[in-house]
């Protein structure tokens, strides 16, 4: 666990070009920080988050449709074009580490989560996998052999390193809270109840660790699965800080206290200037209320709550560049403490 706040981003990055966006990537997160393996949505289908999951299921085929990914008979030209560009950017990976004199000690590499894969594929009726009980337990146990394969493909380019497994789930708060709606949209779908979720997690959690991955970090774009995540065990947690309540910073405290890896989403709008402070401050004033040490905070790492994929590469590099101020700023509160 880092003893110094660093930084890192969600995963995703704007433009089509893997080997400038992993080199990018690498020289601005060099260690401590936590480079990764980008998803480039703006490649094309099967570049998507939800595609390059999707690529990575084992025997559990997909096509894309116009309302999204849907489970199919046989794999046909959309998966194979999502797998294909997996496998380009590691290949990429592979050859820009190989020729680097100092790799940097860690690396990141990220899927959607067994939660929002079910929301987000479809059956072959049209409605979503995550109404049907035996659909869910097939995306969990495909994605378990996916995210092992994951592991040892990127161990394989990315040797001597180690390697974080972060799972985003941004649909969670809708899945847990009944909100997702129908294929048709009159209606909602059934909350998934809470075990069943526990469950899913620890089992990719698990297959990933025993794969090799040092750390795996869970990804929400909401708080309200903190709980859930507190019942969770061996697992981080990647939350956005800005709007938080009491009851979440407790939660969090809780996991901090426990000795869980926390990501600290901050909000870094391109469309102003944000002065460091300001950011910090969206950290510090809660942590000191809830009455954890400052000692604690280099346990934390820093991301942009945003997307990086929508802006461009100069506002993705602005935003990295002013979370590592940030980071200096509160590894100085740190040491006066």
């Amino acid at each position: 666990m880092p003893d110094a706040v660093t930084v890192t981003a969600a995963g995703d990055w704007p433009g089509q070009d893997p080997a400038e966006a992993i080199r990018t990537i690498r020289g601005e997160l060099g260690s401590p920080n936590l480079p990764f393996l980008p998803s480039l949505p703006q490649r094309g289908a099967g570049s998507d988050e939800v595609g390059r999951t999707a690529a990575l299921l084992s025997e559990l085929p997909v096509d894309l449709q116009p309302h999204g990914w849907r489970l199919v008979d046989r794999p046909g030209q959309d998966l194979r074009r999502a797998a294909s560009a997996l496998s380009t950017d590691l290949n990429v990976l592979a050859d820009l580490v190989g020729a680097e004199a100092d790799p940097t000690a860690g690396f990141k590499i990220s899927c959607r989560g067994p939660l929002s894969m079910a929301a987000n594929l479809y059956l072959h009726n049209g409605e979503r996998a995550l109404l049907d009980h035996g659909a869910r337990r097939d995306i969990r146990d495909a994605l378990v052999d996916g995210v092992v394969s994951l592991v040892r493909r990127t161990a394989a380019a990315n040797p001597a390193t180690e390697l974080t497994v972060q799972l985003d789930e941004p649909e969670i708060a809708d899945v847990l809270g009944g909100a997702i709606p129908t294929a048709s949209g009159y209606r909602t779908l059934r909350a998934i109840p809470q075990h069943e979720v526990i469950e899913a997690w620890t089992a990719v959690a698990e297959a990933a660790q025993e794969a090799g991955a040092a750390v795996v970090v869970l990804s929400f774009r909401e708080t309200e699965a903190l709980q859930v995540l507190t019942r969770t065990p061996k697992v981080g947690f990647a939350v956005p800080v800005a709007g938080a309540t009491g009851q979440d910073w407790e939660a969090i405290a809780e996991l901090v206290e426990g000795g869980r890896q926390f990501w600290a989403a901050l909000p870094v709008p391109v469309q102003r200037p944000v002065k460091v402070q300001d950011t910090t401050e969206t950290l510090l004033r809660p942590w000191r209320g809830i009455g954890l040490p400052l000692s604690s905070l280099g346990a934390v790492r820093l991301l942009p709550a945003e997307r990086l994929s929508e802006d461009g590469p100069d506002n993705a590099r602005r935003m990295l560049r002013h979370l590592h101020s940030s980071a200096d700023a509160l590894n100085q509160a740190i040491a006066d403490a």
